[in-house]
């Protein structure tokens, strides 16, 4: 069993996370296993058309980044609405963005901007931005196999990408872990299609640099890196703890060559067999060894959890994996979120907008001299905006009226923006954008068609972007 320590840590949902995240209960793909899921991609998988977009990668800013604060400003409005941040111009002619967003501004022309996410999902779980989905209990702090399929379980289900390699991968670990495994955020899970079709979790085991002055509203970057998980999730196969990243291959190595030693692989069935494989092959290692990357990348993406599950994540992309998630987290009173019903201008100046800039501006430059932006699509945004108006702690509460979505390469239009919000920022004053429509954005891009229909457990056919709509404006 791998543990991984953290202590205590809450979002505005009240909830509590300490101490374990229980990988070997949790497995390889939440409470699938690689098996279970080799099984699947065996089954016969509809026919697709092909897509401007082989790859995504959504980066999830967990806790609803406040779009006055960063895509919208509103440099006209009365003060307790504008804030305290200045606005600066983008490479897009009349747009301009938050001041802490300089090199994000400069590679807007890169980018399709959507002002105008609008639901009523009043929820700390990236269910709707992962599903199109919003019908869900707002106060569901676990996923449940009622649940809908996220992007990347629907790919899996189609047998997208490479068969040595899972369909999706979720970064840097299971959102929302508490220690007994009850509290899992619902979004990225296979839902009602089963769990064969959950992501690779990975895991992660942060350091921070100091503690924090004020407990949820003094954020500590996390440092460290997301890493597979070790060989104990298969049946009959113990696995020693994972060490820090420098001695991971050989520990790795050691485990293997126990594991081959034991016999243990011979008594596993065919597709027990393939999956030892798949998690003991090079093409596994190598793509999450960042050891192989230079310094000088690293420190581009950033030291930090989300800059080196960023740069992981572009290595997944050149791997051909279909669908890679990256979520802001809280790792005790130390972590990253968006949540900020205080201390809202001092949390996004000093940590999250400048870990943004760094992650997302390396990640598309990146992608662009390797030639893979036209076939990658980077989805950035998070499950709600925030309020208009300041509170009294110089905080902005929830807000799922009116936020935002920044989509860039994989086939969306450059320099483009979409739909307007009002003079406040309060709700769309025109071309409003559900989560179904960003989803079946995504998927149109990746040449799914967003009307297809998956059963959900009672066999019941369900279309998979739930009656949202590709946005034909951000599409080129």
């Amino acid at each position: 069993m791998l543990r991984i320590q953290e202590t205590k840590s809450r979002l505005c949902d009240g909830i509590t996370r300490r101490e374990a995240l229980r990988v070997g209960g949790l497995s390889l793909f939440g409470s699938m296993t690689w098996p279970r899921l080799l099984q699947a991609r065996d089954q016969h998988a509809p026919r697709q058309a092909k897509g401007t977009a082989r790859s995504v990668i959504l980066f999830n800013l967990l806790g609803g980044p406040s779009h006055l604060d960063m895509f919208d400003p509103k440099p006209e409005a009365p003060p307790e609405i504008r804030g305290e941040f200045q606005s600066i111009a983008t490479s897009v002619p009349g747009i301009r963005v938050s001041e802490h967003l300089p090199r994000t501004a400069r590679l807007l022309d890169r980018a399709s901007l959507i002002r105008t996410v609008t639901h009523t999902y009043n929820a700390h779980n990236p269910l709707a931005l992962m599903t199109g989905y919003t019908g869900g209990d707002f106060g569901q702090l676990y996923t449940k196999n009622t649940d809908p399929p996220d992007i990347g379980a629907v790919c899996q289900y189609l047998g997208r990408g490479p068969r040595d390699l899972p369909g999706a991968v979720c970064m840097p670990c299971c959102p929302g872990i508490s220690e007994t495994g009850a509290f899992r955020r619902p979004g990225p899970y296979g839902g009602y299609l089963g769990s064969q079709y959950d992501p690779l979790f990975t895991t992660c085991n942060p350091t921070f640099a100091r503690q924090p002055r004020i407990a949820n509203y003094d954020p500590v970057p996390p440092i460290g890196d997301p890493q597979v998980p070790s060989l104990d999730a298969l049946p009959d196969l113990s696995a020693a703890r994972l060490a820090d990243r420098r001695g991971l291959l050989q520990q790795f190595d050691r485990q293997l060559q126990s594991a081959e030693t034991s016999g243990a692989i011979g008594r596993l069935d065919k597709f027990q067999q393939r999956a030892f494989g798949l998690l003991s092959s090079s093409r596994t290692r190598e793509a999450f060894d960042l050891s192989r990357e230079p310094d000088r990348a690293r420190e581009r993406y950033g030291r930090n959890v989300y800059g080196s599950s960023l740069l992981t994540a572009r290595r997944l992309v050149e791997a051909g994996v279909p669908f890679i998630s990256v979520h802001a987290e809280i790792f005790g009173n130390m972590g990253h979120s968006y949540d900020t019903h205080e201390n809202n201008f001092g949390m996004l100046k000093d940590v999250n907008l400048p870990i943004l800039d760094l992650g997302y501006s390396a990640l598309i430059q990146d992608l662009e001299q390797r030639g893979l932006l036209d076939s990658t699509l980077v989805v950035v945004m998070g499950e709600m905006g925030r309020t208009p108006k300041v509170t009294g702690k110089a905080g902005r509460d929830h807000w799922p009226q009116c936020g935002f979505s920044l989509l860039t390469g994989g086939g969306v239009k450059a320099g483009a923006v979409y739909g307007a919000s009002d003079r406040i920022g309060a709700y769309p004053k025109d071309l409003p954008v559900t989560p179904g429509d960003v989803v079946a954005t995504i998927y149109h891009l990746l040449g799914i068609d967003p009307d297809l229909m998956v059963p959900d457990r009672s066999g019941r056919p369900i279309p998979i972007a739930h009656g949202g709509e590709a946005i034909r404006g951000v599409i080129a």
